[in-house]
């Protein structure tokens, strides 16, 4: 699946986000190197700048390299990533999702449908 790119590199994060499946976790790193623009720092600063709560861009389902919530304080509140996650089936302990391998979904899988 040939992914259409925005000029903007916030929106270029956020359409990735997007696509993420319900059920997956990608990671900061991930996305930017999908992009190969950036680093997963510059993801994390672009999906703070999204509309993280009106449900357009599920940036919840962002987590860091070890698959951990690292971005959970930029929700109203520190469980909603949580809370969002496992109500896709997402199973986290501890602020970590469990079976990461598993749930892990990285956008070069756009190139193989």
């Amino acid at each position: 699946m040939a992914v259409k790119r925005p000029d903007n590199y916030i929106e270029l994060v956020h359409e990735i986000t997007c696509l993420i499946p319900k059920g997956r976790v990608s990671t900061y790193g991930a996305i930017a190197d999908y992009l190969a623009l950036g680093s997963a720092r510059m993801v994390g600063f672009a999906l703070k700048r999204c509309e993280l709560f009106n449900g357009r861009v599920p940036a919840f389902r962002v987590v860091n390299s070890k698959g951990e919530l690292s971005g959970r304080n930029s929700f109203p509140y520190p469980t909603y990533m949580q809370e969002h996650l496992e109500a896709e089936g997402t199973i986290v302990k501890n602020d970590k999702v469990q079976d990461f391998k598993s749930k892990y979904w990285h956008p070069r899988e756009l190139n193989e449908s």
